[in-house]
């Protein structure tokens, strides 16, 4: 594992780390419904759009953490897309049987083509992003 994961798994504890767009209104949206069933505390919330500096040393930029929802283990593993939902689901109230369902069933493969699909119409969206530049 590099430093900067490292680092992030440390402050994170034992929990799993959502790195997510803040300066997305749709993300922030989500995120915020997500934090709120949250109440056990199980999630670690990284908002890279205004704090990008918790990304240095992970080997992941600034521009790949905005265009691409990902979350890391508490292990250090970085898994992306419908696969990281799919992760993040899991440990919340209410969505535990979707993440196991993606998750386990074979699922998540079509649902992480329409994810990419979406994340980069969202991304382009974004095009005057200066932490994106």
């Amino acid at each position: 594992m590099n430093e900067g994961l490292e680092r992030l798994t440390t402050a994170a504890g034992n929990r799993l780390t959502v790195l997510y767009d803040g300066g997305c209104p749709v993300c922030r949206r989500e995120i915020n419904h997500y934090r709120r069933l949250d109440s056990a505390g199980r999630v670690y919330w990284q908002d890279v759009a205004h704090q990008p500096q918790v990304l240095n040393g992970t080997g992941i930029t600034p521009k790949q953490a905005l265009a691409y929802f990902r979350v890391v283990e508490p292990d250090g593993r970085v898994v992306g897309g419908a696969h990281a939902f799919a992760r993040l689901w899991q440990r919340l109230p209410g969505y535990r049987w979707l993440g196991a369902i993606s998750r386990y069933s074979g699922l998540v493969w079509p649902m992480e083509v329409v994810y990419r699909l979406v994340a980069a119409w969202r991304f382009r969206r974004r095009a005057g992003c200066a932490t994106c530049a």
